[in-house]
């Protein structure tokens, strides 16, 4: 019989000092009353008092994953308890890594509309963002063969329930701390559920290609697309074996990434197009960081057409300003043409093999 492998050597120490979060019960159960201020609820009061007493109990006690079982072959730890929702997340990504490896299935092109603007809450009214990213489909559409979704965040903002909680920055502390699919969320113990990332990663990993149609919030991209971009980060060398690190056991992690860390590349070799539209200032450099993000994950461009960074009624009042997407019939060609390069490099790529799917050459410095 062979001895056993030595396990890796213990990592650094993690640091610590900061402030403790932990709030007493009163605090605790004032906040939890907070979201049935409504008087409907005043029948209720016995009732929910007797909720915020179990949720109490479950915020002390830590029960971040209720719902468990046995991780089962395939595993680092076989016999390590992994959360029910993440292994649902972990086979809805395996079952869209499968489909998106089909060469008899049809191409698959993902369209993020990144607004957070929607006539169905406080504005009134769509967003440009929607107008283009329906533009977009409708070009991809027209081609046998390929097909698209579109994925709204503005429902982050209009729809009950719709949530990405924010990144908690494992992969700063260590790569193999950060897991693929993301296992921070949800967390029971906090109330942190509905975390729409576990049926956003499908989505990424299905598609061939990516079409980003975002607005300049600030100089920056919208708030919910960078609440899905931090959320990526696990898409991008994360540890697709949570028992391999029993959980968030940091040292176990430190030590993984010291042991020559691979850094996989989940979603490498997806093609993107890219469309930028402001009113007055940020578009290029918006369009430039989202450029640099998507090529440091090692998706490709689509080509020089497929991304475009432009001004629609510049320094124009903006309540006009869906009149003057009317009038730029010149934005919304170059949105089709975006459109139609991104369908033509996601064909490309399957008919010369070169698609998704193949491993990236080891780069010398990992990220």
């Amino acid at each position: 019989m062979s001895d056993p492998v030595a396990p890796p050597p213990a990592g650094p120490e993690p640091r610590k000092g900061m402030p403790s979060p932990e709030l007493d019960r009163a605090t605790f159960e004032a906040r939890f009353r907070s979201r049935f201020a409504d008087p409907a609820f005043d029948p209720l009061r016995e009732e929910i008092d007797r909720l915020a007493a179990t949720a109490w109990d479950g915020y002390i006690s830590g029960r971040k994953s209720p719902l468990t079982r046995v991780a089962g072959q395939g595993f680092a730890d076989p016999d390590y308890e992994l959360a029910l929702d993440w292994l649902d997340a972990q086979a809805a990504v395996r079952a869209a890594q499968a489909r998106h490896e089909d060469a008899s299935a049809p191409l698959h092109i993902l369209i993020i509309n990144a607004s957070s603007r929607s006539e169905h809450t406080c504005p009134g009214e769509m967003s440009k963002s929607w107008r283009l990213a329906k533009i977009a489909r409708e070009v991809v559409e027209d081609h046998v063969g390929v097909e698209t979704e579109i994925l709204d965040l503005s429902r982050l903002a209009s729809e009950y329930g719709r949530e990405i909680h924010p990144c908690k920055a494992c992969f700063s502390t260590a790569a193999a701390l950060c897991h693929w699919p993301c296992s921070c969320y949800p967390n029971y113990s906090l109330g942190q559920v509905h975390d729409w990332m576990n049926e956003i990663y499908p989505m990424w990993v299905r598609a061939h290609g990516v079409l980003i149609v975002t607005p300049v919030n600030w100089y920056h991209a919208s708030s919910p697309f960078k609440l899905m971009m931090d959320r990526m980060v696990c898409a991008d060398g994360g540890n697709p074996d949570p028992t391999s690190t029993q959980g968030k056991t940091v040292s176990m992690a430190k030590a993984l990434e010291l042991a020559d860390w691979p850094y996989p590349r989940h979603l490498a070799g997806r093609r993107f197009a890219l469309v930028v539209h402001g009113d007055v200032e940020g578009a290029e450099n918006v369009r430039r960081s989202l450029s640099d993000w998507l090529v440091s994950m090692k998706l490709s461009p689509a080509g020089a057409d497929a991304e475009i960074d432009r001004y629609i009624g510049y320094w124009e009042p903006y309540a006009t300003s869906h009149e003057a997407l009317d009038r730029d019939q010149a934005v919304q060609d170059e949105v089709r043409l975006a459109a139609k390069e991104l369908v033509r490099a996601v064909i490309a790529a399957r008919e010369d093999g070169g698609g998704a799917g193949q491993p990236p050459a080891r780069a010398p410095r990992e990220k």
